[in-house]
């Protein structure tokens, strides 16, 4: 039988109109603006559901798949934990540090005494959280206090891309703002109270980075 790459163009109709309405429902919905928050927000409800279930073990264990590629003798290969935290939510962080510089430069945030509110509200942000964990937590836990101190900016736009036209360009880059100013806080907690050093390499990257947002 004839692979469809040699059948006439008249043969290959039923095929390519076969795809097309198998492809359609997939296209609509990546078209709406909405798409990603839904689809954040249904992989977090069964990582939550798997998680506490009883094979949580299995859950752990996806995490430790490791992934990669052989080119001759050179072997390249990591943890679907580590490209997902160390290098899919670079790129993330990277493009929403992006557009936070855009309106830094030109934008909402361009005006100091508009760009004080975000700072403010994510500082408030930090320090109420670590209180109320303080305030609550049993004597040998205390020490956990900066773990409540971030805000998930994944969800965050997650719910933004939810709600769609609804929430206003200013509210938009306001909330954007406060997630990463508050993430930006809890990063300096953790280096200053709960690293185990200083890592020359990492400063030198991360200067890196911020070299690329500023260019």
């Amino acid at each position: 039988m004839p692979s469809s790459s040699h059948l006439p163009p008249e043969a290959r109709r039923p095929i390519v109109r076969v795809a097309r309405a198998l492809l359609r429902p997939v296209e609509r919905f990546l078209a709406i603006e909405a798409a990603s928050g839904l689809i954040l927000l249904f992989a977090a409800a069964i990582a939550l559901a798997w998680a506490n279930s009883p094979w949580a073990d299995h859950y752990h264990a996806l995490w430790q798949t490791r992934l990669g590629f052989t080119v001759g003798d050179h072997t390249v290969s990591a943890s679907l934990h580590y490209l997902i935290n160390d290098v899919l939510m670079a790129i993330f962080f990277f493009v929403v540090g992006l557009e936070i510089r855009r309106e830094m430069h030109g934008g909402e945030l361009s005006d100091l005494r508009r760009a004080a509110l975000p700072i403010v509200a994510a500082l408030g942000g930090m320090v109420a959280p670590a209180l109320l964990y303080l305030a609550l937590a049993p004597a040998g836990a205390r020490a956990g206090w900066g773990v409540p101190m971030a805000t998930d900016i994944a969800f965050a736009v997650g719910v933004l891309a939810l709600l769609g036209r609804r929430v206003p360009p200013a509210l938009r880059i306001l909330l954007l703002a406060l997630a990463i100013i508050d993430d930006i806080g809890a990063i300096i907690v953790i280096a200053l109270f709960y690293s185990g050093g200083v890592s020359a390499q990492g400063f030198a990257i991360a200067g890196a980075g911020i070299a690329a947002v500023l260019a």
